[in-house]
């Protein structure tokens, strides 16, 4: 028994070890989002053990939304003091008038927060459970290709660099290594609550869909992985079919005519996803498409977004941000 603990503790800490080493440079700062649940303590408990000495702190985002919320930042202090690690902890207001829903929000809070920490590389405590989720999830809405990919272990966002060492790892081998430990943590109440869509996936979903499949979990990331890499090749394409089309940074309109409307709207997307802007819904980007292969010269086909207006005129295709 001792010997099975050893060995689950060894393969988790060699696992994070070899992405750090293999993922940042030697002087580089790295930071872990500390939420004070077991994930994330598991996380930062790993990278501790590494050795990491100055180059680790922690910040733990307080949304201010759980009555527990000053107990959970004090609990990530205390945790951090033990470890002999750094902790800032950001207070945020998470505007629940955006229309995005209460986890979107707290979401798109959390990653200001992070944004305001003047450091580049974040560790995130995501493991193959959660990566599950966001596979359905994104399914569920409809989601392409790149939504199907759901998280990647490495990403841009925005300035900030994002590092998911935990995504090969299930929730039972993170429980199990926190116990073995005797690692404490705290729980979020929120996380019973099935209103939330996230949560009924986990709780009511997942949980039936492992009773007939037992290595649903483990299937599922590796869907996402295979999703990942048939994303990467569309965006290759994407890449050379800019690179044939471009005219600066428009798009010649006649190059883009000699291109299948499927190759259009893939590169259409991957343009928008350069420039940070969110995506239409499929039929809206479908019109939109229709109109700029078959509009005469006098026609102006645009489309308009959230961060600005994709517009037809003058044998290019623009786009032009919010002002």
């Amino acid at each position: 028994m001792v010997a099975s603990r050893n060995k689950l503790s060894n393969d988790l800490l060699s696992r994070v070890g070899d992405f750090v080493a293999t993922r940042t440079e030697q002087d580089e700062s790295l930071v872990v989002g500390l939420s004070g649940g077991c994930d994330s303590v598991v996380l930062l408990h790993l990278l501790a053990s590494l050795g990491l000495g100055h180059r680790l702190s922690a910040v733990h985002v307080h949304h201010g939304l759980s009555s527990n919320a000053d107990y959970w930042a004090d609990f990530c202090s205390s945790l951090c003091a033990q470890l002999g690690v750094m902790l800032l902890v950001k207070r945020v207001d998470v505007d629940l008038r955006s229309g995005q829903g209460l986890e979107a929000a707290a979401r798109a809070a959390r990653y200001a927060a992070f944004s305001a920490c003047n450091q580049h590389t974040f560790f995130l405590a995501h493991h193959q459970g959660g990566q599950a989720e966001t596979l359905l999830f994104n399914l569920l809405r409809g989601s392409g290709v790149a939504g199907a990919a759901a998280m990647a272990d490495q990403r841009q966002h925005g300035e900030l660099r994002i590092l998911r060492p935990l995504l090969n790892i299930s929730r039972s081998a993170l429980e199990a290594y926190a116990l073995i430990n005797k690692l404490a943590w705290i729980e979020d109440e929120s996380n019973a609550d099935t209103t939330l869509t996230r949560n009924f996936l986990r709780h009511q979903v997942l949980t039936v869909i492992n009773q007939r499949f037992p290595a649903a979990e483990q299937n599922l990331a590796q869907a996402a992985r295979n999703f990942a890499e048939a994303s990467e090749l569309l965006d290759e394409l994407a890449l050379a079919d800019w690179q044939m089309a471009c005219d600066g940074e428009a798009l010649h309109l006649a190059r883009l005519r000699m291109l299948s409307a499927q190759r259009i709207k893939n590169l259409l997307r991957f343009r928008l996803r350069q420039l940070t802007w969110q995506a239409p819904v499929a039929a809206r980007l479908d019109e939109f498409v229709r109109q700029l292969m078959t509009a005469g010269p006098d026609r102006h086909p645009e489309l308009k977004l959230v961060a600005g207006i994709m517009r037809a005129g003058k044998g290019r295709l623009i786009w032009m941000a919010q002002k």
